[in-house]
């Protein structure tokens, strides 16, 4: 169980690595003489046509509705996993990344609400720094070596997939505009073959990929976000199934979730902070900065976790609900917690959904994300480094 830990973390801090060199690519194109061709990039039109299907969208919005749809796959199958077999399949393994995630959710959320409390607007971003990037925090992990017990890794890593369940739901419940009945209806139609499948014991990777993908497109069209697609599609693939022609046993959402892996490691999610994470500076003024929805943000994202995550796991571990990481001190899950602030990714696309008009903050928004991650690693980083695990 530890290498398959291990493989995780590794694969999830490479990518961290490689968001930050995606992050300060985009903004050196945004803020040089380059600035239209990156613009252009982003805007580049895309469209697919069968019969009377008509799918037309910019570079930018494919990735985010088609390519983000395979990350949630991801995270639907890791969360699947987790909660049958893994590090969450127990009530004692789930005890205190739970309610860690849902201290890290409420108390950033706090904090935004009361900034931002009576502008109606504004408040649409309430659920932006209530996110974890887990790439991001697992790579700040990774530059730490030995100095971080295996045992708090797992900790921020099944903390980090509760808080993308949550955010999952938010996403679900929030962010949905007026639904197409005729989308929604298709929508149901293909999700309840897929679950047949699975229950018929459907052991063809292709056919449920067939079906996903039409579950896509009518979601795309529904008015539900077209990301949820991907999680519905992870929960009716199967854990375990048999080969017919073989006879051998095997693991499908196993199978599927290494693949998929090495994909939004490495492309997807850098390919997402390319094209998100473009801030023009020189359009975004201190003032700007330190009001409203970007305070908000800063606020919840560097205060607030750490809180949230801090203060609900020392109340777990006083009232004997759960026990604090093996081999790990009160200051170095402290330090985890601040981590936890890093929302990068999947904040700028909660962002992206909460204020669909980009420049509607002048972009200030988005920057206040990558100020809050960047402040919550560099914190979270030297706590960490100061310390020692308990032998």
């Amino acid at each position: 169980m530890n290498n398959v830990i291990e493989e995780f973390i590794r694969k999830e801090s490479s990518s961290g690595i490689l968001l930050i060199i995606a992050t300060i690519f985009a903004l050196l194109l945004k803020n040089s003489f380059l600035s239209e061709y990156y613009v252009a990039f982003l805007q580049t039109p895309v469209e697919v046509r069968f019969a009377d299907l008509h799918i037309a969208k910019p570079l930018l919005l494919w990735i985010n509705d088609g390519l983000m749809a395979v990350f949630f796959l991801l995270i639907g199958l890791e969360v699947k996993r987790e909660f049958l077999e893994g590090q969450l399949s127990t009530p004692g393994q789930i005890a205190l990344p739970g309610i860690a995630a849902i201290g890290g959710m409420l108390v950033p959320a706090a904090f935004y609400i009361f900034i931002n409390y009576g502008d109606d607007t504004a408040m649409r971003g309430w659920a932006i720094p209530t996110a974890t990037d887990i790439a991001f925090a697992l790579g700040v992990l990774a530059l730490l070596g030995n100095r971080v017990p295996l045992s708090l890794k797992v900790f921020l890593m099944a903390l980090a997939i509760i808080d993308d369940l949550g955010a999952i739901i938010i996403i679900a419940l929030f962010y949905t505009v007026e639904l197409s009945t005729l989308s929604i209806t298709i929508a149901a139609i293909a999700l309840s073959i897929l679950v047949i499948m699975n229950r018929l014991g459907v052991a063809k990777k292709a056919a449920y990929i067939i079906v996903g993908v039409v579950l896509w497109v009518s979601v795309l069209k529904s008015g539900v976000h077209a990301t949820l697609a991907g999680v519905a599609l992870a929960f009716t693939i199967p854990l375990n199934v048999t080969n017919r022609e073989t006879g051998a046993n095997y693991s499908m959402s196993k199978d599927m979730e290494h693949d998929l892996h090495y994909w939004v490691a490495f492309f997807i999610l850098p390919m997402f902070a390319f094209v998100n994470a473009g801030v023009d500076l020189r359009n975004v003024s201190l003032e700007q900065m330190t009001t409203g929805v970007p305070l908000g943000i800063m606020a919840g994202l560097f205060f607030g976790k750490q809180i949230g995550v801090f203060g609900f796991s020392w109340l777990a571990i006083k009232f004997g609900l759960a026990k604090i990481p093996d081999k790990s001190t009160w200051m170095q899950l402290y330090g985890v917690s601040i981590l936890t602030g890093i929302g990068f990714t999947m904040s700028l696309f909660v962002d992206s959904l909460a204020f669909t008009d980009g420049n509607l903050y002048q972009q200030a928004d988005k920057l206040a994300v990558l100020v809050a991650s960047f402040a919550a690693g560099i914190a979270g980083y030297l706590i960490l480094r100061g310390g020692r695990y308990n032998e």
